[in-house]
């Protein structure tokens, strides 16, 4: 006997999944009521365009609905459904051959490229950029790293997936991501440093001592924690 739409709210993604795979309509609609606008953010933060966005928010959800008898219940539906995501954007992105405009300077922002690390320790000059800067500069920043890097760092920080889950989704090992997402914060860091010098926004001075050395580090999380959080609160569209 087929469920009343009350019913499917209270159902488990995984009951919904066995209905919508018995042709139960309803029962994937309310999979998409679910996630769609999930989707959409991290389709809209993976291509930087709402056309875009919208293109993968839509195919995600056919691609899903086509492959609901390849899911196998190993993963949440939710991150399988992220993985169809991030791959479709992915695939658009490279599709396009989209290369952002730096801050400040040319970069090549191809899968294989990865931008020269730099030292983290010392002072954090983030913290007065994160207060002084606004949205634009932030996102534009995201948008300018690799798309591989830049899937980690959204599901990461931005989404709060977990190490193993941002692991599943990108279909890499848990020492993978952890790798990738300390080289993106990094890139990420100089980036937005790069954006600050350019605009003139005041930074901690040189000569300050570093956090260990004469100089408490503030409590809360580190800086980029304090970014993730920005771009979480961030209205896209």
């Amino acid at each position: 006997m087929a469920k009343h739409t009350a019913d499917l709210k209270k159902a488990g993604d995984e009951e919904l999944v066995v209905l919508a795979r018995e042709e139960n309509t309803r029962a994937f609609d309310e999979l998409v009521n679910r996630y769609q606008n999930k989707i959409y953010r991290l389709a809209r933060r993976m291509t930087a365009t709402e056309e875009d966005a919208e293109d993968v928010l839509q195919e995600a959800f056919v691609k899903a609905y086509k492959s609901l008898g390849g899911f196998k219940g190993n993963s949440r539906f939710s991150t399988w459904l992220y993985r169809i995501t991030v791959n479709l954007a992915l695939m658009k992105l490279r599709k396009k051959k989209l290369e952002t405009v730096p801050l400040d300077q040319p970069i090549e922002t191809g899968d294989g490229i990865v931008q020269r690390e730099i030292e983290d320790g010392g002072p954090d000059p983030l913290d007065n950029l994160i207060a002084a800067e606004s949205k634009q500069i932030l996102d534009a920043s995201i948008a300018d790293l690799p798309a591989g890097h830049r899937a980690v760092f959204i599901l990461r920080d931005v989404e709060k997936l977990s190490t193993e889950d941002t692991a599943r989704v990108l279909g890499i090992t848990v020492p993978a991501v952890k790798s990738r997402l300390h080289r993106t914060r990094l890139m990420l860091k100089e980036r937005l440093i790069r954006a600050a010098a350019a605009r003139g926004v005041s930074l901690p001075d040189a000569g300050e001592a570093p956090a260990g050395k004469g100089r408490k580090r503030k409590k809360g999380g580190t800086s980029l924690d304090a970014i993730a959080s920005k771009a979480r609160r961030v209205k896209l569209g």
